[in-house]
Formats: structure tokens, C-alpha cells, sequence
């Protein structure tokens, strides 16, 4: 078929043939926009969805903080019952302390007491060393008690700085809290198992819920709580010997007292039968004194001359008779004479025996009036310790 002959030219052709070619791509172009647009560009529901994906991640943040204030209030919880068992433990501390310083203050007043004693009875005993024996014994408890305390002291101002750093994690964990009840997170026990699947506790993040500060306030109050368990036991135990060595003591003292007590009733009882039997010598003696007193008196004769009778004289007719042959002296008058010395040596020895013997015995009722006043006052010490050893009295003074 022939070409049609064109009345225009090649140049207008030319132009409008570019024009309709570059609709053609510009048509192109804006299909392949639409096809992207359609696959990349956001939905209408851009703000709804966007809005959703925040809440999701708000409640995942919410729930994960939720996880961490039950850990953190847990061990708020087991520091405050810690605190209270410690508080308990420190109070029977300072009681048994208490009764430490009242057997000190009782075992000054029995030193006190033994003082007191005659002076005869002063010297050193084994009570004296066994009542030296407590009180070095009771001095020694004390200082362990008090170190015991200062530690117990320490550890509450531990738990106490942990439970504060615990309050605070707590306070500043709960600021995203106050659209979520509180309780549930709060209930311990086999209720929250059965109410509420308790969630596991999230990962350290410093920008996460469980912060390193929670970390550490948790950790160090638990170390706390471990080393306050320790030391409830170590001072549970140290209480309990102390009660037992302190028994023991005050037993041993009593005992030894009242074995002091009977040794001296019956040291008295014997110096007594010692006086009786010195009196009986005594009144033995006088009547000797008596008996060799006339004696010597019925030697000597009468003191004038003239009241001898004939027989008695030394120049009676029977010896003026003999006399008269030499070689008869009569050894009458030396041997009156002698018997006389003899009898008078006799009643000074006698008055010496006397004045010794009754010197014994007022020597030896003297020593049984001081073991009679000894015996009591150690009976006394005795009756004291056992009525005050309940150590229901109240502590006077001081330097205990």
C-alpha cells in the first residue's frame, strides 16, 4: 500500500511523536509509583497501630516492673521479719546481759559480805577463791556478751540501711505503677500461685525494670539477712552456754558456801565439847588446888606455937628421951619442911594450870563465838544468793 502523501512536516510529526512517547513513560512512571506506593507506603491506620505497639510495649514494661517490685517487696518483707527476729535476739542479749551484771553486783555483795567476818575468821578460803573464781568467770561472759551486742547493733544498722535501699527501689520502681493494682503484687503466699502466675524476673538493664540499684539492694539485703541468721544463731548459742556456765557458777558458789557454812558449825560444835571438857579440867584442877590447899595447911600446923598440941611438938617426951643417946636426930622437922616446899610448888603449879586452862577456854569460847558469827554470815550469803538468783530484783548502782 502506498504512503499517503503528509502535508505537514517531519518536524511537527517529530514533536508531537516525542510528546506522546514521554506520556507514555510519564504513564509508566506513575503506574510503578502506585505499585510502590501501594506495597511501602503506611496505612491509614498508621496512628491506631503505632498507638497499639506502644501500649504493647508500656504493658511488657509495666508487667516486667511488676515482676521486680514482687522480688523487691519479698525481700522488704523477709528484712523486716529478719529485723524483728534480730530485735528479738538483741532483747534476750540485753537480758541475759542484765543477769550477767546482777550476779556481778551479787558476787560484790557477797565479797562485802564475807568481809564482815571476825577477824579470826578472815583469812583466805575456798570460798573466797571460788567467789574470785565467779567473778573473773562473770567478768569474762560480760565482755562476750557485750561483744555479741555491738555486733547485733551493727547488723540492725545493716539491715535497716538495706531496708531503706530496698523502700526506696520500691518507691522509685512503683512510678509506673499507678494504673495496676497494687495488692495483687503484694500477696505472698500460696494464694498468689493460685490467683496469679508470678512472672520471672527480667534481665539487669540500667534503661530496663530490674535497675543494677535494685540489683545490689537486693543482693546486699540478702547477704544482710544470711549474716543476720548467722548471728541469731551465734547468739542464740552464746546465750545458752552463758546460761549454763552462769548456773554452774552460781551452783558451785552456793555449794561451796554452805560446805564452808558445815565445816565451821562443825568446827564450832567441836571447839564447844573442847570447852565443856576444858571447864570439867578446870573445876578438876580447883578442887585439887582445894584438896593440896588444906593439905598443906595440915602440914604446916597451926600458925602460933602454942596452939600444938603435945604429940605434935618436935620436942615432945619421946623425942627429949631419944634424944638423950647421941646419933638420934629425927629427920621429922626436914621432912615437914620438905613436904611443905613440895605441897606449895604443888598449888603453884596447880593456880598455873588454872590460870592456863581457864585462859584456853576463854580463848576457845571466843573462837566458837567468832565460827558461830562466821557460820552466820555465810548462811546469810547463802539465803541472799538463792532468793536474788531468780534476778527478778532491779540493778542498783553502777559499775557493773
Amino acid at each position: 500500500m502506498e504512503k499517503s502523501a503528509t502535508i505537514g512536516s517531519d518536524a511537527w510529526k517529530n514533536a508531537s511523536i516525542r510528546n506522546i512517547k514521554l506520556s507514555q513513560t510519564v504513564v509508566e512512571r506513575g503506574d510503578k509509583a502506585c505499585d510502590m506506593g501501594q506495597q511501602l507506603d503506611p496505612l491509614p491506620s498508621l496512628r491506631d497501630t503505632c498507638v497499639q505497639q506502644s501500649n504493647a510495649r508500656i504493658h511488657a514494661y509495666v508487667r516486667a516492673t511488676r515482676a521486680v517490685l514482687v522480688k523487691l517487696r519479698e525481700n522488704l518483707l523477709d528484712t523486716n521479719e529478719e529485723i524483728k527476729s534480730l530485735i528479738r535476739g538483741k532483747e534476750d542479749l540485753e537480758k541475759t546481759l542484765e543477769h550477767i551484771r546482777k550476779d556481778i553486783k551479787l558476787n560484790h555483795q557477797s565479797i562485802g559480805l564475807r568481809k564482815t567476818r571476825p577477824t579470826r575468821e578472815m583469812g583466805a578460803d575456798g570460798a573466797d577463791d571460788v567467789l574470785a573464781s565467779e567473778r573473773q568467770h562473770l567478768l569474762k561472759l560480760k565482755r562476750i556478751l557485750e561483744a555479741q551486742l555491738r555486733s547485733v547493733q551493727k547488723q540492725l544498722q545493716v539491715l535497716d540501711c538495706c531496708r531503706k535501699r530496698l523502700r526506696a527501689a520500691i518507691q522509685e520502681r512503683s512510678r509506673v505503677m499507678d494504673l495496676i493494682c497494687h495488692a495483687v503484687s503484694s500477696i505472698r503466699g500460696a494464694g498468689l500461685k493460685d490467683q496469679l502466675e508470678k512472672p520471672s524476673t527480667p534481665a539487669v538493664e540500667p534503661l530496663g525494670p530490674y535497675t543494677p540499684e535494685c540489683a545490689r539492694a537486693v543482693s546486699e539485703a540478702t547477704d544482710a539477712r544470711q549474716r543476720s541468721s548467722t548471728l541469731r544463731q551465734e547468739v542464740a548459742e552464746a546465750i545458752e552456754q552463758t546460761v549454763k556456765l552462769q548456773k554452774a557458777a552460781h551452783r558451785s558458789v552456793n555449794d561451796a558456801i554452805t560446805q564452808k557454812v558445815s565445816e565451821t558449825v562443825t568446827m564450832r560444835q567441836h571447839l564447844q565439847v573442847g570447852g565443856g571438857e576444858l571447864r570439867m579440867a578446870i573445876h578438876r584442877n580447883k578442887r585439887w588446888y582445894d584438896a593440896s590447899e588444906m593439905a598443906l595447911g595440915y602440914t604446916l600446923g597451926p600458925v602460933a606455937y602454942s596452939d600444938l598440941t603435945v604429940r605434935e611438938r618436935l620436942d615432945r617426951p619421946m623425942v627429949s628421951v631419944l634424944q638423950q643417946h647421941p646419933g638420934t636426930q629425927l629427920p621429922e622437922a626436914r621432912e615437914i619442911g620438905r613436904g611443905g616446899m613440895g605441897l606449895q610448888e604443888s598449888l603453884n603449879a596447880t593456880a598455873r594450870n588454872v590460870s592456863l586452862l581457864r585462859l584456853t577456854k576463854q580463848r576457845v569460847n571466843k573462837d566458837a563465838r567468832d565460827k558461830h558469827h562466821a557460820s552466820l554470815i555465810d548462811s546469810n550469803i547463802v539465803r541472799t544468793r538463792r532468793r536474788l538468783g531468780d534476778h527478778r530484783w532491779v540493778l542498783g548502782g553502777v559499775g557493773c
